[in-house]
C-alpha cells in the first residue's frame, strides 16, 4: 500500500492541480477532451510572501478555500481536428449548499471582458465572441437524489420549440452564452470502477482514508502509468510539512463551521418554537374573546342588563361597550 494525501482537502486539491502535467491528465480525463495546452488563470486569492504573514496567511487561505476554485485556459482539438480555446473552471466544495457561491463565481467568468476572443459571422463580419466556459464542480456532500451517480454530465440541447428537432449546427453566440457542465459526486463512488474515469477518481475516494484522515491508502498498482504522476504526486503532498499544517487548520475551521451551523439551527429552532407558542396563545386568546361575545349576546337577548353583565364578567361598561362595537 502506498501513503498519499486526502485530495478531499482544499490544500491537497490546490498542490495536486498546481502541476501542469497533472492537472492535464486529470482534466483531459474528466472532459474526454484532447487538451493540447494547458495554462492557469490568474486568481483573485492573495498571496502572502512575508514570513511574518504565514500564520495568518494559511488561516486566510483555508477561510477562502471552503470552496477552492482554478481557472484554466485550455486550447483543445476538437473532433473535426480544430483548435478552439476554452475554459474550465474547477470548482470545489465539501458542501451543497454553496450553489449561490458556485454561481457567483462563474458570472465573474461571464463579466471578465478578457476572456474573449475574435470570431466572424455568417456575413464574413468579426467581432468578439466570449470563450466557452466549462465548469466543473467537486462535491464532498451527496445528493440525495444523485446518491448512486458519481459523475454527472449536464449537457445543452439546443431544439426547434415546435418539432423539437435537435439543430445541429453550432454557434459562436450559443457557444458562448449557454455551457456544459460536470459534477463528480465524491460519495456516489464505487469500489468497483468501471471505466478509467471512476479509477481515476479513486483517489477522492473515502473508504480508502487512514485513520489519520488527511493519508489515504491506496495501491500505485491499481492505476494505469498513466496515472501515476497523480498519485505520486499526492504522495509528495505527504511529504510538505505546509500541506500537513494546513490540512490540520482545515479541520479546525469546518469543525468550527459545523458549531457555528449548528447553532444557526438551533437558534432557529428555538425561535420557531417560541413563534409557534405565541401563536397558540393568540389563538386562546381569540378564542375566549369569541366565547365572551356570544356569552354577552346570549346574556342581552334573554334580558339580562348591562350592568349585571359588566358584573358577572368584573369588566367596566366602556370595555362592555367597546366589545359591543366590535
Amino acid at each position: 500500500m502506498m501513503e498519499i494525501a486526502n485530495p478531499i482537502y482544499d490544500v491537497v486539491f490546490k498542490y495536486l492541480m498546481e502541476d501542469n502535467k497533472v492537472a492535464k491528465i486529470i482534466l483531459s480525463t474528466l472532459t474526454d477532451l484532447d487538451i493540447i495546452d494547458l495554462e492557469f488563470l490568474p486568481q483573485e486569492l492573495s498571496h502572502f510572501k512575508d514570513d511574518d504573514d504565514k500564520k495568518f496567511s494559511k488561516r486566510y487561505t483555508v477561510f477562502n478555500l471552503s470552496i477552492y476554485r482554478l481557472d484554466f485556459s485550455a486550447r483543445i482539438r476538437d473532433k473535426n481536428d480544430q483548435e478552439k480555446v476554452i475554459i474550465i473552471e474547477v470548482q470545489k466544495s465539501k458542501f451543497t449548499n454553496e450553489s449561490m457561491r458556485f454561481r457567483k463565481y462563474l458570472g465573474k467568468q461571464y463579466m471578465n471582458e478578457t476572456l474573449f476572443e475574435w470570431a466572424e459571422d455568417h456575413a464574413k463580419n468579426t467581432l468578439k465572441s466570449g470563450i466557452p466556459i466549462l465548469p466543473i464542480y467537486f462535491l464532498g456532500e451527496s445528493f440525495s437524489e444523485f446518491r448512486n451517480y458519481p459523475v454527472i454530465h449536464i449537457t445543452r440541447s439546443v431544439k426547434d420549440r415546435y418539432s423539437l428537432e435537435v439543430l445541429s449546427p453550432k454557434t459562436k453566440f450559443i457557444d458562448s452564452l449557454f455551457h456544459e457542465g460536470i459534477i463528480i459526486n465524491i460519495p456516489a463512488l464505487r469500489k468497483s470502477r468501471r471505466d478509467e474515469l471512476e479509477v481515476l477518481l479513486s483517489i477522492f475516494d473515502q473508504e480508502n482514508r487512514a485513520e489519520n484522515h488527511h493519508i489515504m491508502n491506496v495501491k500505485e498498482i491499481d492505476f494505469p502509468e498513466k496515472f501515476r504522476p497523480i498519485i505520486r504526486r499526492l504522495k509528495s503532498a505527504t511529504q510538505e510539512q505546509e500541506v500537513r499544517d494546513i490540512m490540520i487548520i482545515e479541520d479546525d475551521f469546518l469543525s468550527e463551521l459545523q458549531d457555528y451551523e449548528n447553532r444557526i439551527v438551533d437558534e432557529r429552532k428555538l425561535r420557531e418554537e417560541a413563534q409557534m407558542k405565541q401563536q397558540e396563545a393568540q389563538m386562546k386568546q381569540q378564542e375566549a374573546q369569541m366565547k365572551q361575545m356570544v356569552a354577552i349576546k346570549f346574556l342581552l337577548e334573554v334580558g339580562v342588563s348591562k350592568e349585571d353583565i359588566a358584573t358577572k364578567l368584573n369588566i367596566s361598561l366602556s370595555d362592555l361597550d367597546s366589545l359591543l362595537k366590535e
